[in-house]
């Protein structure tokens, strides 16, 4: 059992939960992830340890309600438990002293990008941070990034702040503007990673994604987060999260990302059905 300590909504539908664990805030490092369960016969979903504590033994968890399970997740509150969370999982991000490092965060990516530039700020490495959202009020952790950063830049779909665009204009401005990164992070949606990766593969810009696809029990048993990556079979949860984006098959992700498409809209229709049947008792 996890207690949550903390409850705090960042954007509409986007929690973010401070949460015990001591054992996994004393050894968790950026680029990993837990595999919670809310109950018995609840589903399992990984999230990134959005920041840890050791000190006082907790680790924050950052959810986007778009599920069944997340939904589920979201109407938790302080003091309620989660009965299950593992971690942590995945092998770290590699922190060392590259030089200057784009890191862009899309949507909910902003959670895991966090805490890779603040350790990669650590080490004298030059972060610029490009974050994008739909509009303002889902821009999330702006505070703590641009903290952890040199340089942020900020996008949205609409241009209700920041610059009107999208995370790759960004990027692209900067790169035709003579910027040479010595490496470039993207996390967020599949279609602004994959478009990060056609764009740094032309101009031979090493970038490394984190990928966060179907997932059963994050251990490499199940078999479901299975990836191709350079032409070679990897499994997320034990090989990842993150891989070299220039050899991720994103075609092959994206069909295995929509294969319990309707099986999970069926689940969340009936679940919100549920929810209005009883608030009508």
């Amino acid at each position: 059992m996890a207690q949550i300590i903390e409850k705090r909504e960042l954007a509409p539908g986007c929690k973010l939960f401070r949460v015990e664990a001591p054992l996994i805030a004393a050894k968790a490092q950026p680029g990993q992830f837990v595999v919670l369960r809310i109950e018995e016969t609840g589903e399992k979903i990984p999230l990134t340890i959005a920041q840890a504590d050791p000190g006082n033994g907790l680790i924050s968890i950052i959810f986007q309600e778009v599920g069944k399970t997340t939904l589920r997740l979201g109407e938790l509150g302080v003091g309620d438990e989660i009965l299950d969370i593992v971690g942590p999982l995945g092998h770290p991000t590699l922190i060392d002293n590259y030089g200057t490092v784009v890191a862009i965060g899309g949507g909910i990516g902003v959670a895991p990008v966090y805490p890779i530039i603040s350790a990669l700020k650590k080490q004298e490495n030059y972060i610029i941070s490009i974050v994008g959202a739909r509009n303002k009020n889902y821009l999330i952790l702006e505070e703590e990034v641009n903290e952890a950063s040199h340089q942020l830049l900020i996008t949205t779909d609409d241009g209700s702040y920041g610059r009107h665009g999208f995370v790759t204009d960004e990027l692209r401005r900067l790169v035709e503007g003579g910027l040479q990164p010595d490496l470039v992070i993207a996390i967020g949606p599949l279609v602004m990673m994959r478009a990060v990766c056609a764009f740094t593969k032309k101009h031979q810009l090493k970038t490394l994604v984190s990928l966060n696809p179907i997932m059963v029990d994050g251990t490499g048993m199940c078999g479901s987060c299975r990836v191709t990556v350079g032409g070679h079979t990897r499994f997320v949860c034990v090989d990842g999260p993150e891989f070299d984006g220039h050899q991720v098959d994103f075609e092959e992700l994206k069909m295995r990302q929509a294969i319990y498409h309707d099986e999970e809209e069926q689940a969340t229709e009936r679940y919100k059905q549920s929810k209005l049947s009883c608030g009508r008792c």
